[in-house]
């Protein structure tokens, strides 16, 4: 543990599942905000034409390796990475150990119905989950100080932002000393996915690496965002190990 990947010159943390989960807990403990991303393929390409998001991944305390794409990337350069480790999946085990070591969770983004369900599917799920607070992603500049406040009264251990990537990454970097909470992870879609309103691909598809095919199936309009994946496994091969 604590070693990283170099992948299209973004740093990726070779951890698995349980090391992510250790090293967020450790930084629970510490008590100073930490900045946590998830890295798929098109978060990555993304941040070769933009780059205050690439400055950003670079000030995250912990990037886990969120794609078969990153992955293969990474192990295509020669680099030990041990496995995926899925926002979403992520954002479970923390509900989790929450429950387990009394961490109060705060959800902010989604469709106003969305993080609601996803919250009561959360209590239902994980019971003695103490969310300490919601709040919906639509918001305006003018609307940003009475949400940074109520994220400060809640005073969460574990803030989980759904806002889209870069929306959700460049939203906590700028608010993180302000927002002073341990742990701070953009979870992109998955309230979407807790409330039942996206599927996820079946196991042996998420097992063999097709879950981006299983997207695509489900949300046809992603075509345009998928085009990354292709023009990603190019870069990769054509490159050098960073």
């Amino acid at each position: 543990m604590g070693t990283r990947a170099t992948v299209l010159n973004i740093m990726i943390d070779t951890v698995t599942m349980s090391e992510a989960v250790a090293k967020i807990e450790q930084y629970i403990a510490e008590k100073t905000p930490h900045l946590i991303a998830t890295a798929n393929a098109e978060m990555v390409m993304m941040a070769q034409e933009d780059q205050e998001l690439a400055a950003i991944l670079r000030q995250c305390a912990l990037v886990v390796p969120d794609g078969a794409g990153v992955v293969w990337a990474a192990r295509h350069q020669g680099y030990t990475m041990p496995e995926r480790v899925t926002g979403y999946d992520l954002a479970q085990n923390l509900l989790a150990k929450a429950v387990a070591k009394g961490y109060r969770v705060f959800m902010f983004g989604g469709q106003p119905d969305i993080v609601e369900k996803a919250k009561n599917i959360a209590l239902k799920q994980y019971p003695g989950l103490n969310v300490a607070g919601t709040r919906h992603g639509f918001f305006s500049a003018q609307d940003e100080p009475a949400i940074i406040e109520s994220i400060q009264s809640a005073k969460p251990d574990i803030l989980l932002v759904a806002l889209g990537v870069p929306k959700q990454e460049k939203w906590l970097a700028k608010h993180l000393e302000k927002l002073n909470v341990p742990v701070c992870m953009g979870v992109g879609g998955t309230f979407d996915v807790m409330a039942g309103a996206v599927k996820r691909a079946p196991l042996w598809m998420q097992r063999i690496n097709l879950e981006w095919l299983f997207r695509l199936i489900c949300q046809p309009q992603r075509i345009i965002r998928m085009m990354a994946l292709p023009r990603f496994a190019i870069k990769i091969m054509l490159g050098k190990k960073c």
